[in-house]
């Protein structure tokens, strides 16, 4: 792995450079994007099918799985960078915000330990 990863920044230049330079824009309309990222993330999904949880533990341990659970994953984040570029969303600040709404919604004391909603806590 490299010491060095990019920034989320970073990446968008060169994903919208390699965009851009393959004149691809023209097909990424905000809802052809959305609806594949979700193709994406089905096929990150689909690597657990017919599997146990356990099963499926010990097999994301292999070399052979994380490698294509780190390809699934890439294009998910490939296609959610995009929908950011596209919209204006800084990623990390809305994630960022997300966790500040979470950690309001789910105090430590009262969650610890529960898969309950927070309406219910």
């Amino acid at each position: 792995m490299d010491s060095n990863p990019p920034s989320l920044e970073a990446l968008t230049r060169r994903l919208i450079a390699f965009r851009d330079a393959r004149n691809w824009r023209q097909f990424h309309s905000l809802k052809d994007l959305i609806v594949s990222l979700n193709l994406e993330a089905g096929e990150l999904l689909e690597l657990t099918q017919w599997k146990s949880e356990d099963a499926f533990e010990r097999e994301a341990e292999s070399d052979g799985m994380r490698a294509r659970l780190a390809e699934e994953c890439a294009d998910v984040l490939v296609y959610l960078l995009l929908i950011a570029e596209r919209t204006g969303i800084d990623l990390p600040a809305a994630a960022a915000d997300k966790i500040a709404a979470n950690e309001a919604k789910y105090p430590a004391d009262k969650a610890y330990g529960s898969a309950a909603k927070y309406t219910e806590l």
